[in-house]
């Protein structure tokens, strides 16, 4: 009988709302985080990287050429990507509340879901990239996207 009371006594606290019901924000985080790094491998990675990763073929000339632009606007990309990861992990409760959590957290998700379906815009309006690249950034975008309608859709409440 004491061993029951001794192990009940050592197990943590049950979870609140906000850790059970933030998986999907959790999941967000860690497609946004990971994105993000996939832009910082390809800084890392140089030409051959821009061009597997589909960025075009100017900006891995550019790389080639050690111009600074390419890592910038990359880097400028992670950097967004890495914060829009931390809204993610503040709306899942992970990190503390931060100023305008489901205005931004609507925007981003507002983001990747357009840029998902913007599949035919964007190979108009952005040329010189391949049908392959825009049908698998696209397909990514829109998943990400609707990960976070769900995390939204789960911690509406507590935002």
């Amino acid at each position: 009988m004491s061993f029951q009371f001794a192990l009940r006594d050592n197990l943590p606290p049950p979870a609140t709302m906000t850790e059970t019901s933030a998986h999907f924000l959790l999941a967000a985080a860690g497609l946004s985080a990971a994105a993000a790094l996939l832009h910082i491998a390809c800084i890392a990675g140089g030409p051959d990287w821009y061009r597997a990763l589909g960025a075009g073929e100017p900006m891995a000339r550019m790389a080639a050429s050690g111009s600074w632009y390419p890592a910038i606007v990359t880097a400028a990309i992670s950097a967004v990507l890495l914060v829009w990861a931390a809204y993610a992990l503040a709306g899942a409760g992970v990190l503390p509340r931060l100023p305008w959590m489901r205005v931004i957290l609507c925007a981003i998700t507002t983001v990747y879901v357009v840029r998902g379906l913007a599949f035919v815009p964007m190979l108009i309006l952005m040329p010189g990239r391949s049908l392959v690249f825009w049908g698998w950034s696209s397909a990514i975008c829109l998943g990400i996207g609707i990960v976070h309608v769900l995390g939204l859709r789960q911690a509406w409440a507590s935002l």
